[in-house]
């Protein structure tokens, strides 16, 4: 047998034990206590199940994509070193233009704006 086939045969093995494994293994006992929302201590004030504005999460989704977008962008000086350099900037200069693009069509329909 050689080093292929058992990879085939082994990794879903383990998979599946792992998988096994983590299903029986946790002791889930929820009692009243855990089940309560933690509030440092104190009795709960209010509902600790309140709605989010969906803004919020519009500017976390953005903060992520450009923060993506720097980390693709960072190996960008070294890309001079190729035997092509201009294929290099022209790709990093092409996902800039797309990003900068998205981010003037979110301007322009109010996407960022917190309050309305």
């Amino acid at each position: 047998m050689n080093s292929f086939t058992s990879m085939i045969i082994l990794y879903p093995m383990i998979t599946i034990v792992l998988a096994l494994i983590s299903f029986w293994l946790p002791q889930m006992y929820p009692y009243q206590e855990k089940l309560t929302p933690y509030e440092c201590g104190f009795d709960p004030l209010g509902s600790a199940r309140l709605p989010f504005s969906m803004r919020f999460f519009l500017v976390a989704i953005l903060f992520l994509l450009f923060d993506l977008e720097i980390a693709l962008l960072l190996p960008l000086p070294w890309g001079d070193h190729n035997l092509d350099p201009t294929a290099t900037f022209m790709w990093a200069s092409s996902i800039l233009i797309l990003l900068t693009l998205g981010l003037i069509y979110e301007w322009i329909q109010g996407g960022l704006e917190w309050a309305e």
